[in-house]
């Protein structure tokens, strides 16, 4: 009884930060290129008390043990990187990425970090930003004096100036993709950093090399399925509620044996 409330106290805390990594999924319901997490549990270590396969006798074996288990955990949590629904705004510097990639950022301290956040906007200095102020890069500079601004599915970044009759092409947009997109570190901010485990960035021109396209006037929304979080959360909730009865149901044992002996 005493090593059921332990078990017990395991599933009452997987079950918890479960349901911590189904809210942080509600919560970013409408944050811009947000991807879902999903927790992955593992049961713990097995306490062996009679072997699979030992002899039995001379001559036959048990054919299964006994083996008790000592609960679960968390072991990580899964970023799901499948498309947002692509969403039409009135706005030229929003873009969004159809298919895989990332935008890259440039960080204060030198370091890119890579996002799916395409709401841009531009600096004092006509370079396009993040919403945070950190700069697109290849950096872009936008003359002051553009009229139209235009981005082709290629990243390619046109303007038209005042007084001019032509289109200048002032720069392309590159995106970087990884082979395990799942090993990038979140940083918070719509930001990811690279690790040992997401592998080196490949950059390249969108449309290429399996590379998404650059949508303009269009933002990609979190991937985060209402109904389907809300599923999970009654499915935690009953789970947790379990395994409070398994300690509510031992503590009774454990109160009717100390009342009776």
């Amino acid at each position: 009884m005493i090593s059921a409330l332990y078990v017990a106290k395991t599933g009452l805390a997987a079950q918890d930060t479960n349901l911590t990594t189904i809210s942080n999924n509600l919560a970013n319901v409408s944050t811009t290129g947000f991807k879902r997490d999903r927790a992955e549990f593992q049961d713990l270590l097995y306490q062996i008390r009679r072997q699979p396969g030992a002899q039995s006798t001379q001559d036959s074996e048990l054919p299964s043990g006994l083996q008790l288990g000592t609960g679960v955990r968390i072991v990580g949590t899964q970023k799901t990187f499948t498309q947002g629904t692509l969403q039409t705004t009135e706005q030229p510097l929003d873009m969004a990425i159809n298919g895989h990639g990332f935008f890259q950022v440039q960080m204060p301290d030198g370091t890119t970090n890579y996002t799916r956040d395409g709401t841009f906007h531009l600096n004092a200095d006509g370079q396009i930003v993040t919403a945070n102020g950190f700069p697109v890069q290849p950096a872009i500079t936008v003359p002051a004096d553009t009229q139209t601004f235009t981005v082709g599915q290629d990243g390619t970044v046109s303007v038209t100036q005042a007084g001019a009759s032509t289109v200048t092409t002032i720069g392309t947009i590159q995106t970087a993709q990884f082979v395990n997109p799942g090993g990038l570190q979140a940083m918070g901010n719509n930001l990811f950093a690279e690790t040992t485990s997401s592998g080196a960035p490949q950059v390249g021109t969108p449309g290429n090399n399996g590379l998404g396209t650059i949508q303009q006037n269009t933002l990609e929304t979190s991937n985060v399925s209402t109904v389907e979080e809300m599923v999970n959360m009654i499915t935690t909730q009953r789970a947790y509620e379990m395994n409070s009865k398994v300690i509510s149901t031992a503590d009774q044992m454990l109160g009717f044996i100390t009342q009776n002996l």
